[in-house]
């Protein structure tokens, strides 16, 4: 009999993303059923206050039911909000659910997790031994989804003059701007490195890269074929197309989830930082990819030959982490 999984999906859909390329990897090892969380007004009270004894936080109604027996082998927490949840199905089951918790959660409740799967740049918050430390993010690239993508979408660029280097422009974080000086160094990197290699451009933004900073970069690159996904367009987001087809990939360091499924493609990766924009855990973060021999940051590293050490594979490292459970 299949031991069981209760993976707890709230709001947070970068959480989601990453949880998914854990699960993805014990399919058909272990039965497995998303539980949608669905939070009401008290959600934002801290988790000490919370606690494991009551359901503070969530709407019981709204969400699906984890309050009736069995309860399940594991259960996968996804976020700091999800955390007391988790806490609260292990304590009812009498402690016969193993928590695996998806990033540091804070200080409540650790010592009775079982295992926390923690980013390498988030080391240094807790010398606790159940911490599971992987380089970046979990993610969902791996060779199964690559090769349905590659099916899919290669008659969609099949016009587009090769090579293909496809660009990842995130944008502002929390109390950094994505400023026009650095849209136009990204636009004017992207414009270098495809006179370089020749052939087009994949490209796609986000809501955080700002309409005026887009433009900048549009501007840029307007002389070079390419094929557009931008903040706003109503089409089928083509980025699993992207990761499959490019010959190699620019992206930016602000978004870890993104950068994490380029360097799982196997692909050369340039990283863009930018000027004073990226925080010190972004700036650790690309660190540890460039120390890891995954990618080379885009300004000022100028080996053309580079070829990544391996594929980034936090996925497969986190899923041989809950079999050892």
């Amino acid at each position: 009999m299949k031991k069981t999984i209760w993976a707890l999906f709230d709001n947070r859909m970068g959480s989601i993303g990453q949880a998914r390329g854990i699960l993805q990897e014990l399919e058909g090892e272990y039965d497995i059923t998303e539980k949608k969380i669905v939070y009401n007004r008290f959600s934002g009270l801290p988790n000490c206050l919370r606690g494991s004894h009551f359901l503070i936080g969530v709407d019981k109604k709204a969400s699906d039911d984890i309050t009736k027996e069995p309860f399940p082998d594991i259960v996968l927490s996804i976020s700091r909000r999800t955390a007391p949840i988790a806490l609260w199905i292990k304590r009812r089951s009498q402690n016969k659910t193993k928590i695996v918790q998806l990033m540091f959660p804070g200080n409540y409740g650790l010592k009775n997790m079982d295992l926390v799967i923690v980013s390498e740049h988030d080391r240094g918050k807790s010398n606790a031994k159940n911490l599971f430390y992987i380089t970046g993010c979990p993610h969902r690239i791996n060779e199964k989804t690559l090769s349905e993508a590659r099916q899919k979408w290669e008659k969609e660029f099949s016009s587009l003059p090769r090579p293909l280097t496809a660009v990842l422009v995130g944008g502002a974080i929390k109390g950094h701007p994505f400023s026009n000086e650095n849209a136009a160094l990204l636009g004017d990197y992207i414009a270098s490195a495809v006179k370089k290699s020749g052939g087009s451009i994949l490209i796609t933004s986000s809501r955080r890269t700002g309409k005026a900073a887009e433009d900048i970069i549009m501007d840029k690159i307007k002389s070079v074929p390419a094929y557009t996904y931008l903040w706003g367009e109503k089409k089928e987001n083509p980025i699993m197309g992207f990761y499959a087809l490019a010959d190699q990939i620019i992206v930016t360091g602000d978004s870890v989830s993104m950068t994490c499924e380029a360097c799982g493609t196997g692909s050369k990766v340039m990283v863009f930082t930018g000027k004073n924009w990226l925080t010190k855990k972004h700036l650790r973060f690309v660190q540890s990819l460039i120390d890891g021999g995954y990618a080379i940051v885009a300004q000022g590293d100028t080996r053309d030959d580079f070829t990544p050490k391996s594929r980034l594979e936090p996925s497969i490292e986190a899923a041989e982490a809950i079999r050892r459970l």
